[in-house]
């Protein structure tokens, strides 16, 4: 169950729906009720790694972060 942008035409209004099935569209405008609304091409987020160790480090880098090499400094985990 995917959640879709839209934007309103109206109001500029840019907001997001939960979609219940793959039929299911917004209506309206979240904001003023408009039906001149367009759904905008969204791209979706990932995470590499495990989620039950929270280990989601992107499986590109070889670095933690900026600073220091490593992957578990003070910095490079909050």
């Amino acid at each position: 169950m995917p959640f879709y942008e839209y934007k309103c035409g109206d109001c500029g209004e840019t907001f997001e729906y939960f979609a219940r099935s793959m039929s299911d569209a917004a209506e309206c405008c979240s904001r003023c009720g408009s039906r001149e609304i367009k759904k905008l091409f969204s791209s979706f987020g990932f995470k590499s790694g495990s989620a039950s160790s929270g280990d989601f480090r992107s499986s590109a880098s070889s670095s933690g972060c900026s600073s220091c090499t490593a992957t578990s400094c003070s910095s490079c985990r909050p």
